[in-house]
């Protein structure tokens, strides 16, 4: 795994007994990059972790799970810097959201419904809540839990240490002080020296930058000419759009036997179901008949406070090999990482840039990214047996996936739709979560669950799908 930007990490710190000044509280370049986007485009990016129980929970139990995650890398939201091109800071807010335990249970059948429901409460780094849990009890007995956050605070693998941490007990103090600790004086002098002192490493960007504008001229155009994403305003909140999105759950001894069959490894079956599930929904390309994925990979360090702790990677794959030999995804993988972990991502060496950047820049960059068209691909593997026990006990299954919050018809005919599939293996299972919108599609849950299952059929799998 390559250690390319080990100069922007936080490890944790404990509080300095003369107040602030010798804790380095600022963000990370690439979380400052994430919050930036979240106010040029206004499209929020959650993570949500979805728990059931088939029985009732322990509710004080889950009261001290929920007081613990306000003690971690959920227990903080973003101060601005009071200069418009200064770097923000972490400050420390122990309490979140109170933890929303639904009155009256509802049909088994509307589990799907509710998580979408807990998908699209208010969730903001910035002012709070940066995250929400909540608690449905259903009319056969079962209870489902949810956790939402802003990515602006964590990423999946982060969070999901924040989650076990919580469950075990443990709270982590990582010294950042209380909001507005600062007069507005103090902050901007600050500042102002901070900014000095990172002028080297402005520099240095400044030069990435051109060599980066001087190797990829056509990129650069391109970009220059995309129409970027639309700001999503207050007037236009009623128009949002919930993605459709499933979740599967696949018998772990099914899967490994088909990864055995199949010559490949668990993450190259994963890989290969979300570049068939591509094929299905639009995204196999004219030229070459190839299905791009772009897969996360953790960056993430012993003790890292950074919110996202991640590089991604883009490979092409073929679809209609795919279903009777995996040793092609394998190879494409391993290539991508073996290159990934040699060669520094010089992209990266632009990072000092951030905080100088205007907003509508950063709007072209988050357009950028979202008209990527390739599928999202996201795999947790071993699940913290921990994180799946937010009132003390095993929760009988468990899942996650990523959420677009305030994103309109508008912008995802713009952005030409979306596919992302995130994975793990937990108490027995294989989860897959599937988030699919298709321009000009039929853009329902039993549209997408249908097409799943006949994805699953080409591999000679089954599973649960909800």
């Amino acid at each position: 795994m390559s250690n390319r930007i080990a100069t922007d990490r936080r490890p944790f710190q404990r509080r300095s007994p003369n107040g602030d000044e010798r804790q380095d509280n600022r963000l990370a370049y690439l979380d400052q990059a994430s919050f930036l986007a979240l106010r040029a485009t206004g499209l929020g990016q959650l993570v949500q972790w979805v728990w059931v129980y088939e029985r009732a929970v322990d509710v004080d139990a889950l009261k001290r799970f929920h007081r613990n995650l306000g003690y971690g890398l959920l227990g903080r939201r973003i101060e601005r810097s009071p200069l418009p091109f200064g770097r923000h800071r972490w400050v420390a807010t122990p309490g979140g959201a109170d933890l929303g335990i639904a009155e009256h249970a509802r049909p088994r059948s509307e589990l799907s419904d509710w998580a979408d429901e807990q998908a699209q409460l208010p969730v903001d780094p910035e002012w709070g809540p940066g995250w929400h849990l909540g608690v449905q009890p259903f009319t056969d007995g079962s209870t489902a839990v949810s956790l939402v956050a802003s990515h602006c605070l964590v990423d999946g693998l982060g969070g999901g240490l924040a989650i076990a941490d919580a469950a075990n007990g443990r709270r982590h103090h990582l010294g950042y002080p209380p909001p507005r600790s600062r007069t507005r004086l103090r902050a901007i002098a600050s500042d102002a020296r901070q900014t000095v002192q990172d002028l080297p490493a402005v520099v240095g960007a400044v030069t990435a930058m051109a060599k980066l504008v001087r190797g990829g001229q056509q990129d650069v155009a391109r970009l220059g000419e995309s129409r970027p994403i639309a700001v999503v305003t207050d007037n236009e909140s009623d128009g949002a759009v919930v993605i459709p999105a499933i979740t599967i759950q696949i018998d772990v001894h099914e899967w490994d036997a088909r990864v055995t069959d199949l010559g490949g490894t668990s993450n190259a079956l994963l890989n290969a179901i979300a570049a068939k599930a591509g094929e299905r929904l639009g995204w196999r390309r004219a030229d070459d008949g190839a299905v791009g994925l772009r897969f996360v990979v953790s960056d993430r360090t012993e003790n890292d406070t950074r919110a996202n702790a991640v590089s991604f990677v883009t490979i092409d794959i073929d679809p209609a090999q795919v279903t009777t030999d995996l040793s092609g995804v394998y190879a494409a993988v391993k290539r991508a990482l073996s290159t990934l972990g040699e060669a520094p991502d010089e992209s990266l060496e632009v990072l000092p840039l951030t905080p100088l950047t205007p907003k509508w820049a950063v709007r072209r960059m988050a357009d950028a990214l979202f008209t990527d068209f390739s599928v999202g691909c996201s795999n947790l593997r071993d699940v913290d047996p921990a994180t799946g026990r937010p009132d003390g006990t095993d929760a009988d299954s468990f899942c996650m996936r990523g959420v677009t919050q305030h994103i309109t018809r508008e912008v995802l005919e713009r952005i030409r739709g979306q596919i992302t599939l995130a994975s793990g293996r937990f108490g027995g299972k294989v989860f897959i979560t599937v988030v699919a919108y298709q321009v000009g599609g039929e853009n329902s849950k039993p549209h997408l669950r249908e097409l799943m299952a006949v994805t699953l059929a080409d591999f000679e799998l089954t599973g649960a799908i909800d």
